[in-house]
């Protein structure tokens, strides 16, 4: 299976480089970056540290997207959307990782799967990622009276917040409880703020040094609380997983999919 890898010069391009040209079935068809990149021209395997794969990086998506048969993608919102329309022209694969996506972004995405792209979009690829959304999906269920906070941190250069693991989180609390997240949730706190209004879901975001992703969701009590927590210590976890989600959706028709697709954890 013939792998395109967008925003190769990035850390998680890198991640994603390496982690497709690790797995039976599945090779480094090209890689592409933005216009400018100082990595452009330069051979996808020494940016990622694993040595020459022959596949120089480009700037021309088009070309990088000749004969390919899935992008694996954790760009930015713009160019996900954009991608997402190559790969419904080809009727390819598109696995994305993107976070920070709007209504909007997310909607042209869906058409793009209806068109014809198998696309699979997740806030996080990792298996114990999606095994904590089960498990905070039935905590907020049992629990309906304790408060959700979500705290997230990660490294000092991401530039969206929430994390899109951090929505996922809370997403899943709101599926428990049978409410709107987008009613619901407090993105921030400042000043006299007042008392806690009951039935919000919370969310505090934490900026600095090299953090890969920490996420802890807390359900407080009266006079307990529990706290559920995941910490990613590798970018490597990340790209396993797309990887193993480009190899599950190559059998699948054309639609919009999520990791827990891929796992069997639907239900």
């Amino acid at each position: 299976m013939k792998i395109a890898i967008a925003g190769a010069a990035g850390k998680m391009g890198a991640a994603n480089i390496k982690a497709v040209s690790q797995v039976p079935g599945l090779v480094v068809h090209s890689a592409f970056d933005r216009a400018g990149s100082p990595a452009l021209g330069k051979d996808a395997g020494e940016v990622a540290g694993i040595g020459q794969l022959g596949v120089a990086i480009v700037d021309d998506v088009a070309t990088a997207l000749d004969g390919a048969d899935a992008i694996i993608d954790f760009t930015v919102p713009a160019a996900s959307v954009a991608l997402a329309r190559l790969a419904a022209e080809r009727g390819i694969v598109h696995i994305i990782g993107t976070t920070g996506c709007t209504e909007a972004d997310n909607a042209a995405i869906a058409a793009s799967a209806k068109a014809g792209a198998k696309i699979v979009k997740t806030g996080n690829f990792s298996l114990g990622v999606n095994l904590l959304v089960g498990l905070v999906r039935k905590a907020a269920a049992e629990l309906p009276g304790w408060d959700v906070e979500i705290v997230e941190m990660h490294h000092n250069r991401k530039v969206d917040a929430p994390s899109g693991t951090a929505l996922m989180l809370g997403q899943a609390a709101a599926e428990g409880r049978g409410i709107d997240l987008s009613e619901h949730s407090v993105r921030s706190r400042d000043g006299h703020t007042g008392p806690r209004e009951a039935g919000t879901i919370g969310f505090a975001a934490l900026r600095g040094g090299n953090v890969v992703g920490d996420h802890t969701v807390i359900l407080a009590g009266n006079a307990e609380r529990i706290e559920l927590t995941h910490k990613a210590d590798n970018r490597a976890l990340f790209a396993d997983g797309a990887a193993r989600a480009a190899l599950w959706a190559a059998s699948q028709p054309p639609g919009l999919y999520t990791m827990a697709d891929v796992l069997g954890f639907t239900s």
